[in-house]
Parts: structure tokens; C-alpha cells; sequence
């Protein structure tokens, strides 16, 4: 079983900054999607960015493309995928969740149903 486990998260005010990190482990393929998505209560799980582990292709959300930066550190037992979150905007107020998806190895998709494993979520809140 894939674990996955997010940190980072908090508290900012509009136009700041934060970074998210997740670390991927005791997976059995070499490559794959991971990334991160964000929900609000009552509204569908939303895809923000994904980054493929072997291409190093990166994928965004229009809503985030140019403020969010997805990258990726990995060794022979983890995977770790950082989200940087510069510009945040009080909309951008969700629970982040990272996901690993095992069926693409790139052409990483942002939507929920591609994704084989969530970790649990941390919480962003920008106030304005």
C-alpha cells in the first residue's frame, strides 16, 4: 500500500506565500503522476498541479498557472512533490490534498478520478 502523508499548510494573508510537501513511499512502479488538489466544503475536489516523476513534465490549473510551482525530489524509496504557492489569493482557501496516480507515467491528469491514493489533507486558509 502507497503512503502518502502532507505537510506544510497554515495561515497567510492575501498576496503571500506558503509550501506544501508530500512524501510518496512503499510504492512498487518507478514512475508515476503525483500532485496535489484542493476541495471546499459542498464544491468537488478541484485538480491544482501534477508533475510527472520521470519525465518531470508538470501540468497546472488555469487558476494557478503562474502563482503555484510543482516539483519533485526523489531517491530509491520516496517520492516527495512540492507545491509553492506564492500570490495567494483568499479564494485559494481550501484543504490540500496530494495524490499519486499509478496508471500515468506522464501526461499527468488533473482530474479525481485518475488518482489511486490520497494522503489526508492540510488545511490553507488566506484571509484577505
Amino acid at each position: 500500500q502507497v503512503q502518502v502523508v502532507e505537510s506544510g499548510g497554515g495561515s497567510v494573508q492575501a498576496g503571500g506565500s506558503l509550501r506544501l510537501s508530500c512524501t510518496a513511499s512503499r510504492y512498487t512502479e518507478d514512475n508515476f503522476c503525483m500532485g496535489w488538489f484542493r476541495a471546499v466544503p459542498g464544491q468537488p475536489r478541484e485538480g491544482v498541479a501534477a508533475i510527472s516523476s520521470g519525465t518531470l513534465d508538470t501540468y497546472y490549473a488555469d487558476s494557478v498557472r503562474g502563482r503555484f510551482t510543482i516539483t519533485i525530489s526523489q531517491d530509491s524509496t520516496k517520492k516527495t512533490v512540492y507545491l509553492q504557492m506564492n500570490s495567494l489569493k483568499p479564494e485559494d482557501t481550501a484543504m490540500y490534498y496530494c495524490s499519486v496516480d499509478y496508471t500515468r507515467r506522464t501526461y499527468c491528469s488533473l482530474a479525481p478520478v485518475a488518482v489511486n491514493y490520497w494522503g489526508r489533507g492540510t488545511q490553507v486558509n488566506v484571509s484577505s
